[in-house]
């Protein structure tokens, strides 16, 4: 009998109901399914002091603790990792267990399957996620992105309605629900039927080929120009606040500054570099930006 490794952490159940959606096909197999569990678990609904808290430690992928994982076997046949974002890395649940020495050894020689769901802003994450599964010697053979497909600026605002108040509803019961829509999670078991067929066949070589095939993983333009910039700001940001921050006033007050910087950038200043870039800059890098979306869509690592 095939044996499957399921790791993941949900804080709002959207990604539980993604991955119990993704292993619909799977039958007749072993599945041992493993939830992250934070030693002090993080908050949800979020209140607005613990979700900035958590920006520095995330962006500088540093693990916390973690309640000791436990699996039933030390060998799998496929490995299945559910994740989040946050801040444009792992969330810290995600990072702490990709570097857990006894998650690590299950991961070595072992094809893994990474699956996500997302605002809409993932690729800085996931090449985090690649390179932990490298540095474990693991074998990273599909990556499937669920996303909120709504406007940017209007997903800032749906989301942030979802994890203040725990609530999968309307905002003033007229902007769309937020997260991930329920299509898209159904849908989720057309990725888990072709893993299925390859588990049986022990052959993933073209697992992240045909997922591409059924041509529902986009990478909308402007995110990729957003993204390539965003990160290296975040890192200078979470290293200012934990260099600064040295007293939990002097953290909470440059925490409260990055705040409104945010909300600066994405409301103001993002707007009107992206139309710069579109009526600009877009039109001469159109093979530059082909070239980048081939290279997030797919596995490997530069």
């Amino acid at each position: 009998m095939k044996k499957i490794l399921v790791v993941s952490f949900s804080q709002s159940g959207q990604l539980s109901q993604i991955v119990e959606k993704f292993l619909t096909p799977f039958k007749g197999v072993d599945i041992d399914q493993v939830n992250i569990e934070p030693k002090k678990p993080f908050p949800f609904p979020w209140d607005t002091t613990s979700f900035y808290d958590a920006m520095p430690e995330t962006v500088l992928e540093e693990p916390i603790e973690i309640n000791p994982p436990q699996f039933k076997h030390q060998n799998y046949d496929l490995i299945i990792f559910g994740y989040q974002p946050w801040f444009l890395s792992p969330a810290m649940p995600a990072t702490a267990i990709l570097k857990n020495s006894e998650f690590c050894k299950r991961l070595k020689d072992t094809p893994i399957i990474t699956l996500l769901g997302a605002r809409n802003m993932w690729l800085n994450a996931q090449e985090s996620l690649k390179q932990l599964i490298k540095e474990a010697k693991g074998e990273l053979v599909g990556h499937i992105p669920l996303v909120d497909k709504t406007f940017n600026l209007i997903s800032v605002i749906t989301i942030v309605h979802w994890l203040s108040t725990g609530k999968k509803t309307k905002k003033w019961g007229i902007f769309p629900l937020p997260g991930v829509s329920e299509k898209d999670i159904n849908e989720t078991s057309i990725f888990g039927e072709i893993a299925e067929k390859s588990l049986q066949n022990e052959d993933f070589t073209n697992f992240q080929k045909d997922v591409l095939a059924l041509n529902k993983i986009q990478i909308n333009t402007s995110i990729l120009f957003i993204e390539s910039r965003a990160k290296t700001l975040f890192k200078i940001w979470a290293n200012t606040i934990k260099k600064r921050g040295t007293t939990p006033k002097k953290r909470k007050t440059w925490l409260t500054i990055f705040r409104i910087y945010l909300y600066f950038a994405l409301f103001i200043v993002s707007p009107i570099i992206l139309t710069i870039y579109t009526l600009v800059f877009r039109p001469l890098t159109l093979g530059k930006i082909k070239r980048k979306k081939e290279y997030f869509r797919n596995v490997k690592l530069n």
